[in-house]
Formats: structure tokens, C-alpha cells, sequence
């Protein structure tokens, strides 16, 4: 597609033109047609129709090409505004505007509703102030609190402006036993005109305020909106998502969110939009009258008491808004839309999050089996024979590999057609691998003077209407990789069914296994790819200089010679003339609102559909009041769609941009990462935050996506990432390549890292199906499995996967160890064993410092725990034929219970006729427990599941172990072992007492 010849790059494709044509020049169509500028402005624009012709070689074929138009570097440069927060000129809108009356106060079976009314002159201050508003307060369930505040006055000509429709995201309502649930309910709601309107909720149980906007005036305009809320010294607060940052957000961080296309900056708004935050209070506990102190400094005594409660909050606005965390308070501040709060009163993280996702935001889909495999990808793969030769690598050097990906809606002709990919895609099914292709939402517009560049994908997008317009009902034309673009209109009733269509026909060309959504804020990048001069890739993480000195001073020397000419280039010594915005009553300015957020890419249009572009045709919603939920919907879409291409199986949805409930559809992957140390540690955060938003299918581009990684950096970020749910090695065109086995000691490390995991997947996909029920995370941060202990409240550097496994990874370049805490062993005596050793830790007192010489990663057993296990193999379909196996970990008082779920891995629906004949649901759910040196296993459910039961280990058995039964047989005693030094029973040759199957039968395996 580009003007220099495809030898070097090996290009993949999923960066090459969107829809795989070889750069083609368009002209526009005069009736339906024009293009929309980086500040919002409409104008008809003629396309280029040039006629002139290139040649490349592809693959030893001379090949003629017409060279693409290329849009200029400044056209994806907004104009430049100043956020009003770096403003030192801008209106504090609490000193000018007058606040809000409360008026008509009614009481209602569930709450209260009342009208607010300006207290004094309009202020105008960032838009026109709306004068008469409606609240209602509802108490919803038992633990849920609703406040509402919308303009009194809604009709058709500005409730997208304020209303946001069920029909997108769900809003909670009262629940059917709320008459009798609420009388239980924690939250308290009590209000003021004292000098204005204010509320506050408070928790019953303790008296602590949980949110009030006491001493705060509510400012309500028709393009901002604030309000705040006072905040204990040293909280934390968690969530508000999407950004790189610590899990605890800390108490002087404006948290922006509006979708942007950017790679990853830290702290910074970034693809997704989640308004939803976790609160947790810790109190020291006074051991002689039980009263409750709250803690507000984060030095705790380590003998002291401490008992925490956590609530939820979350705010229903899908519109552009910065929310400020400062040492006292929280401010919201929202470019549109409504208040539309809800509280969670928890009192833990557990039930915080469940509440949320039972009630709010769905839960999240139970993901395939398969999809729990090692994903390989690369910007670069040039064609099917590349694909082929890296799927055999990870086989020669004995690697799992279960996923390839690539592409997407249509192929090249040379170098990925259809013929030699469906000899590709037959080999690699064949082999219990999948492939999943990368689908942009920007569609591209093909010449319509030139017959040969037809695409019939645009055209019955087009001929459907199902495209977003520009605001005098012309299409909206933008510029992705394929060059020109449009974008659908997911608010419009034929954009899914086309995008159905389309996945369709495409699936009956190329038998895909998912989807990845990629470019989904909807965006407008820049035409400049690495590898370009000017954009050649010198960075290398942290410490290369350290390891490798000779080729990181050539490439810091030809980094800086590249700076140095980009910088003369671009030099200006004239300071920016900011577009400042002057409120015009009654009118908005939706492409340059009066209020200026703090936008990592600063002009809402850049890098971004214009914000006056249109869903719906002419009088429709604006992209501005529904920008942050374009990758929302398309992940709704996709999921329809592939319901109806790979029928019967669950939808396997990677998406980038994520609205609150896009979990119960598709995972995440966390963005365009950099190859740095700094990112592996952000991998963490970001998991966990994600978690909290209902979204446990994430995962990031392993050893960094951006720059060059090196040998160290991708052997401990390959095992790190094996323990997160979605595990994928990504990176950027012209890179140095990081597949697995490029390095001797990379290819050992994940070897081991995936042995473990491959161990693990039926204790995962358990795990899954427990939150896809019940709302409960995968991964989890040390506080939330131990609420108690404050000293966890920032703890980010390791975590739980479920409640039995700690990963505590070394995330420090040079390190040969770690420094990690064993939570609850002083004051719950939690017990933990060495996943490597099965010994149980003896040193457990405080930070601990773990040998972990590189190629390990320290992995550990909770005590109290029962874990299933299967052996591992290549693939995941291989690896669910293998023998069962249970690893029970001893707690303190010699117990143990856990659980499995079993079904066929794939089904939306599981077997239809076993679930008639049976009437019960068609899976099985074991639960062990192990007292009294027996191990219980009952089923119920009638899936039948054939592997037997291989071994057993048993941690932290006390005493030697001489005779062993199984359901009263005794087991061969060459199948018993115990390590006196260990304290680990292993039971082996379990396979003859299980033939039928390892859970056909309940048993007892009981040892003397």
C-alpha cells in the first residue's frame, strides 16, 4: 500500500490499509459526499482522482499501483486550546455561579423528588444554565442508592443533550422486593438549603459520610456541569478508568475521560470511559469499647485492629468530563449530559463490585476455553507462508501456542489470499489452534470513477444509510489506514445489521475464531508509520545501556541525530493562540465548548470524529454527546454479529474502547504499551482497575507494543502475563521481533510460566464462570482479599489470580529478586506454599525478600484452597484431554475446599437435549473439601467428562503418610510419596480407580 517497495517490513496488515487495498485515490461521490476538518468545519472537498501509476515487487511480481493520497501531517493537528485546569486566567465556576433551591419536596414510596431552582443570577459561565431542574432520590435494592438531577425541561430538541437512552446503557431501576429490601438499606440521604442546595449520603452503620456536596454550589449548564463532594485526609479511592496510573489513584490527579486514540500516556485519558469508583475507609478499631476510629494517614501499627468498609459510586454520563481528585474532595466535571449517581454500599470490595455488575452493568461474558491459550501477534507479518512459519517456531521450540492473528473484512489478493488461507486456516484448526483477525470500524470509500476499486462492503453500508453524517446530512468522511473512511452509525437502526452482513460473508471466506476491534473511539491517526525517516525505532527499555552498551549508544546517538533534524524541522519560537470560547445563550459549540477538558490530544476533533458529526441524518445526536460510546456499541455489534457467523459459539471480542458493561460482550487489552519496565509494573494497576469495571478478560501486549524490548525485559514480561487472563505478545511495525523463542532464556521462561498456567486453566475458566454468575473478579488486589490491613491500601506490585494463587513478579530491571508481602499470616495465620518447592514460606513477617533469579517468577499456594489441575500441552484442546489432577493446600487448621466447572468450552447454550432429559443445566460443578486427612469430591450436573483422575498433592501434611484409599480401594503404595521436608503427600497412579471418569463417581480419598 505504500509508495516504497514491501521487502524489509514484513507488514502486517493489520496496520496496512483497513480493508486491504493497495493504495487507492478516490473522488468523491457529488451527492452523498464530503469531508469533515480536524476543527469541525463542513466543506465540500474534492477527493484526488490522479490516474498515475506506481510499481512495487511483491513476492517476486512486478505490481502496478496507484500511490495513496496521503493526508498531510497538520491536518491531524487540532487547534491548539489550554485545559482550563492548566488555565490560569479561567473562572472558578464556584465563585460566580449561584447554586440551586430545593423546592416541592414530595416524599415517595422509595425516596424523595424535588425541583431545584437557580439561587440567584445565571452565571453562564461555560454554557447557558438550565434555571429549573428535576431530583429524584430512590432507594433501589437493599444496597443501592439512586440521585438524579436532569433538567426539568426535556423535549426533542435537547434530550441527547441531557438524557442518556436505556436503549444504549442500562439504568437501574427500583428492584421488584424493594418495599421490603430498602428497610435494611445502609445508605442514608439527607439534603440542605443551607445557603444552597446541597445532599449528602451517609452510612448508617458507622455515621460516616460517604458523599456530600456541603459547602459546594451545584453548577448546571447546558455544556458543564459540576459538582463536588468532601473526601477524608489520605483516602483511596480506585477506578475511573481508562488511565495508566496506580491502582490507587491518589489525592492530586485530574482523571480525564474522553475516548482518545493515543499510546498509552501515563496519567492521562486514554480508550475507555469508566465514571465508577471504589471508596474503602479504613477504622482502627478500639480494643476495650469497639468504637471506631478513621484512619487518615497511611502509617498503621502493624498490632493494632483495623476493620475496613468500602462503598461504591458511580455516575451515568457517557458525555466528555475530568474528575479531580484533590487532598479534600472529589469535583465532577461533565461537558454535557445529567447527574445520575449511584451509591453501592458494599461493605466490601466483593459486594461492591457484585451489586455494580448485577445491577448496573451486566455481567461479564463467560469467555471460550480456547481463549485462555498463548495469542501471538505482530504489526508485520507479511503473508500467510510468514503466519505459517511462526506458528512451526512455536512448535520447534516447544512453546503453546494456540492463537495467530491477523487482518480484516477482506484480504489481499497477493499476499493473503483467499485460496492459500483457507489451506492456512484448515492446517492450523487442524492443529487445535484459532486465528483471529483485527476489524477497524472505519470503512473505506472506494474512487468512484474507477470501477476497479469497487467495495461492495461500502457500498451496502452506503445504500443502508448506515454511516454517521456530517450535519447537513452529507457523509461524514474521515481518513484511517485505508485512506478515506467512514464511520457506521451504531445509533442507527441498519448499521448492525449490515455489520452482521458483512461479518457474515467475510467468516464464509476466512474462518475466523473472534474478533479483534481495533481503532474503535472512532479515530483519525496521522499517516506516519515507524520505520519512516523521522520515525525509526531507537528506544530500548531502561538499563539496555546496562546490558547491552555498544547497541544502545549507536541507537541513542541516531535517536538524538532524529529529535535534532524533527525539531529544526518543526521549530517555532511564537506562542499558541488558544481558541478560547465565548458561551452564546442557548447555542452550544460542541466542536470548541467553552469548558476545555483536559484531552491527552487537546481539540476534541483531533485524532477523533469531529464532535458536530451526526447519528441519525440531519436534527440527529451529535458525535458529542455520544463519543465516549462508539467502542461500546461496536462491541455490541461484533458480538450480534458473530453470534450469527459462528452460530451456537460464544463470542470471542477483544475490544479497545470500553464503556461501563462492554465486559458482558468482550475483554481488553490494555493499548499501545511501551517496551519499558514502568509499563510491565502499569500492566498490574490496569488489570486490577479492570476488574472493578467488569471487564476480567484483559490482558496487555506482552514485552511492550511501542519501541524495542530486549532479552530480559520479554523473559520477565512473559511470565508475568501468563498470569493474567488474555495473554498476548503484540508489537509495532519494524520493531525488533519479541515472539517467544527469539531468545534462548525468553523460550525457557515461558516454557515454565506456561507449564504453570496450562496447571491452572481449569482453576481460570472456573473462575470465570464464577464472575460471569456472580460478579466476582479473577484477578484481585491483596486488599480486597484481605479488607483488613491498611498497609495493603496501595499495594499494586503483586496480586491474587482468584483467592488461592500470589504472584509476586520482579518488575526491576537487574533484579535477581523480589521484596513481597504474605498477607494474613501474623494476625489470620494464612498459610502459603512455594508453587516450585510445595514447601510451605517460613519467613512470612513484613517485606520479604524472594530470590528470583531471572526465568523465575515467584508463584504461591493459599492455604485453605483446593485447586484443580489438568497437564499441560500444546494446545488447549489437547490440554482438556489430559488427566485431572487436585492440589489441596492445607490452611492453619488442616482444611481445604475449592471448586470446578466443567462444560464442553465453546457453547452459548450447552447441549439442549441434555439439558431436557436432565433438567438440569448441562455442566458440572464439583466442590472438595479436605478434613480429617479426606479429600471429598461430590458432582452434580450431568456433563460427562471422561479424563480420570491422575494425582493428588496434599500441602501441608503434618505427618508421615503410609496408606492411602480412594472410595475405600487402596492406592499401589509406589503411588504415595511423602516429603518429610516439604510436608507434601503425593498420590500418583490414580488413573485405574478413575477409568470412567475422574468426577463420574463423588469419592474420598483419605490417607494415614
Amino acid at each position: 500500500m505504500f509508495s516504497y517497495p514491501l521487502s524489509v517490513f514484513n507488514l502486517f496488515i493489520f496496520l496496512t490499509l483497513q480493508l486491504s487495498r493497495l493504495a487507492h485515490a478516490q473522488s468523491p461521490d457529488k451527492d452523498t459526499t464530503s469531508i469533515q476538518s480536524a476543527g469541525g468545519a463542513t466543506g465540500a472537498a474534492p477527493l484526488p482522482t490522479s490516474a498515475s501509476q506506481e510499481v512495487t515487487q511483491i513476492s517476486g511480481t512486478t505490481t502496478t499501483f496507484r500511490p495513496i493520497f496521503t493526508v498531510p501531517t497538520e491536518a491531524g493537528t487540532g487547534k491548539p486550546v489550554l485545559p482550563n485546569i492548566n488555565d490560569p486566567n479561567a473562572t472558578d465556576a464556584q465563585t460566580v455561579c449561584p447554586g440551586y433551591t430545593a423546592t416541592n419536596v414530595k416524599r415517595t414510596d422509595y425516596g424523595l423528588t424535588a425541583s431545584l431552582n437557580l439561587a440567584g443570577s445565571a452565571c453562564n459561565v461555560y454554557g447557558t444554565d438550565i434555571e429549573t431542574l428535576n431530583l429524584t432520590v430512590e432507594y433501589q435494592s437493599a444496597d443501592r442508592l439512586a440521585v438524579r438531577v436532569v433538567p426539568a425541561y426535556i423535549d426533542a430538541s435537547n434530550s441527547s443533550h441531557h438524557i442518556l437512552p436505556t436503549t444504549l446503557v442500562h439504568q437501574p431501576t427500583i428492584d421488584a422486593d424493594a418495599k421490603s429490601s430498602i428497610l435494611t438499606n445502609d445508605l442514608s440521604f439527607t439534603w440542605s438549603n443551607d445557603p444552597t442546595f446541597s445532599f449528602s449520603v451517609y452510612r448508617q452503620s458507622t455515621g460516616d459520610t460517604l458523599f456530600s456536596t456541603q459547602g459546594t454550589k451545584l453548577v448546571f449548564e447546558n455544556q458543564f456541569i459540576e459538582f463536588a463532594s468532601t473526601l477524608p485526609e489520605e483516602y483511596n479511592l480506585y477506578g475511573l478508568g481508562e488511565t495508566i496510573h496506580g491502582l490507587r489513584l491518589g489525592n492530586n490527579f485530574t482523571k480525564t475521560i474522553y475516548a482518545a486514540d493515543i499510546g498509552d500516556p501515563i496519567d492521562y485519558n486514554i480508550y475507555g470511559s469508566h465514571p465508577f469508583y471504589l471508596d474503602t475507609r479504613y477504622y482502627q478499631v478500639d480494643s476495650s469499647t469497639g468504637n471506631l476510629t478513621l484512619v487518615t494517614s497511611n502509617d498503621t501499627n502493624a498490632t493494632a485492629e483495623y476493620i475496613a468498609y468500602s462503598h461504591g459510586v458511580y455516575n451515568r454520563n457517557a458525555h466528555g468530563q475530568e474528575i479531580l481528585l484533590r487532598p479534600t474532595n472529589i469535583t465532577w466535571r461533565m461537558l454535557g449530559g445529567s447527574i445520575d449517581l449511584y451509591f453501592y454500599a458494599g461493605p466490601t470490595q466483593p459486594k461492591v463490585t457484585t451489586a455494580f455488575q448485577t445491577s448496573t452493568i451486566g455481567l461479564p461474558a463467560l469467555q471460550q476455553y480456547f481463549t485462555f491459550g498463548y495469542h501471538q501477534c505482530r504489526w508485520g507479518y507479511a503473508n500467510w507462508s510468514v503466519l505459517q512459519e511462526v506458528v512451526d517456531n512455536y512448535e520447534r521450540f516447544g512453546i503453546p501456542l494456540e492463537n495467530i492473528w491477523y487482518r480484516d473484512f477482506d484480504n489481499d489478493a497477493l499476499r493473503f489470499n483467499y485460496s492459500a488461507g483457507e489451506s492456512f486456516l484448515s492446517n492450523l484448526h487442524a492443529s487445535g489452534r484459532h486465528y483471529i483477525p483485527i476489524i477497524d470500524s472505519a470503512i473505506y470509500v472506494p474512487n468512484p470513477e474507477n470501477a476497479s476499486d469497487a467495495y461492495p462492503t461500502f457500498n451496502r453500508g452506503n445504500d443502508t444509510n448506515s454511516f454517521m453524517t456530517n450535519p447537513d446530512g452529507s457523509t461524514y468522511i474521515g481518513e484511517v489506514w485505508p485512506g478515506y473512511t467512514v464511520f457506521p452509525d451504531w445509533l442507527g437502526s441498519s448499521a448492525g445489521p449490515w455489520w452482521t452482513n458483512e461479518m457474515v460473508t467475510w467468516h464464509n471466506k476466512v474462518a475466523f475464531d473472534g474478533a479483534w476491534i481495533d481503532m474503535s473511539n472512532p479515530v483519525h491517526p496521522p499517516f506516519f508509520l515507524p520505520g519512516e525517516p523521522g520515525a525509526v525505532i531507537y528506544d530500548y527499555p531502561e538499563g539496555f545501556n546496562l546490558t547491552n552498551a555498544t547497541e544502545a549508544a549507536a541507537a541513542a546517538s541516531a535517536s538524538s541525530s532524529q529529535v535534532a533534524a524533527a525539531s529544526t524541522a518543526g521549530a517555532s519560537s511564537t506562542m499558541p493562540n488558544y481558541v478560547r470560547t465565548t458561551p452564546t445563550p442557548g447555542v452550544r459549540n460542541v466542536n470548541y465548548p467553552p469548558y476545555v477538558i483536559n484531552n491527552v490530544q487537546g481539540d476534541l476533533a483531533n485524532h477523533a470524529v469531529s464532535p458536530n458529526a451526526t447519528h441519525g441524518g440531519v436534527g440527529g445526536i451529535e458525535e458529542y454527546d455520544v463519543h465516549n460510546l462508539f467502542g461500546f456499541q461496536i462491541l455490541n455489534a461484533t458480538y450480534n454479529a458473530l453470534l450469527a457467523a459462528i452460530p451456537g459459539k460464544r463470542p470471542f471480542i477483544i475490544g479497545r474502547s470500553t464503556f461501563a458493561g462492554a465486559g458482558k460482550w468482550a475483554g481488553h487489552w490494555g493499548g499501545d504499551n511501551t517496551s519499558l519496565w514502568a509499563y510491565m509494573f502499569f500492566s498490574i494497576p490496569q488489570a486490577l482497575s479492570f476488574s472493578l469495571f467488569g471487564i476480567p478478560m484483559f490482558g496487555v501486549d506482552t514485552c511492550g507494543f511501542n519501541g524495542n524490548t530486549d532479552e530480559e525485559l520479554c523473559n520477565r514480561w512473559m511470565q508475568l502475563s501468563a498470569f493474567f487472563p488474555f495473554y498476548r505478545n503484540h508489537n509495532t511495525l519494524t520493531a525488533d521481533p519479541q515472539e517467544a523463542y527469539v531468545w534462548a532464556s525468553v523460550a525457557e521462561a515461558t516454557r515454565t510460566a506456561m507449564s504453570i498456567r496450562f496447571n491452572l486453566l481449569p482453576y481460570m475458566y472456573t473462575l470465570f464462570y464464577l464472575a460471569h454468575n456472580t460478579g466476582s473478579t479473577v484477578m484481585r488486589a491483596l486488599a480486597w482479599e484481605f479488607p483488613n490491613d491498611p498497609s495493603l491500601a496501595a499495594a499494586d506490585r503483586q496480586f491474587f489470580l482468584g483467592p488461592a494463587i500470589l504472584v509476586t513478579p520482579v518488575l526491576d530491571q537487574g533484579a535477581t529478586s523480589v521484596d513481597g508481602v504474605f498477607p494474613g499470616t501474623t494476625r489470620d495465620g494464612e498459610v502459603y506454599y512455594d508453587w516450585y518447592t510445595l514447601a510451605p514460606q517460613s519467613n512470612t513477617t513484613g517485606n520479604v525478600t524472594i530470590e528470583a533469579p531471572l526465568g523465575h517468577i515467584p508463584v504461591y499456594l493459599r492455604g485453605g484452597y483446593v485447586i484443580p489441575t489438568q497437564e499441560p500441552a500444546m494446545t488447549t484442546r489437547d490440554a482438556r484431554k489430559n488427566p485431572w489432577g487436585l492440589i489441596a493446600a492445607l490452611s492453619s487448621e488442616d482444611a481445604a475446599s475449592g471448586e470446578l466447572y466443567v462444560d464442553d468450552g465453546e457453547s452459548v447454550v450447552q447441549n439442549a437435549t441434555l439439558f431436557v432429559t436432565q433438567e438440569v443445566i448441562t455442566d458440572a460443578k464439583e466442590q472438595f473439601t479436605a478434613s480429617n486427612n479426606a479429600l471429598h469430591a461430590t458432582a452434580r450436573g450431568s456433563y460427562n467428562d471422561t479424563n480420570p483422575l491422575a494425582n493428588v498433592t496434599v500441602l501441608g501434611v503434618q505427618n508421615p503418610v503410609t496408606s492411602v484409599t480412594l472410595n475405600g480401594a487402596d492406592v499401589a503404595s509406589q503411588g504415595v510419596k511423602y516429603n518429610e521436608s516439604s510436608k507434601a503427600l503425593l498420590v500418583t497412579g490414580l488413573n485405574g480407580l478413575t477409568t470412567g471418569g475422574a468426577w463420574k463417581e463423588d469419592w474420598v480419598l483419605r490417607w494415614s
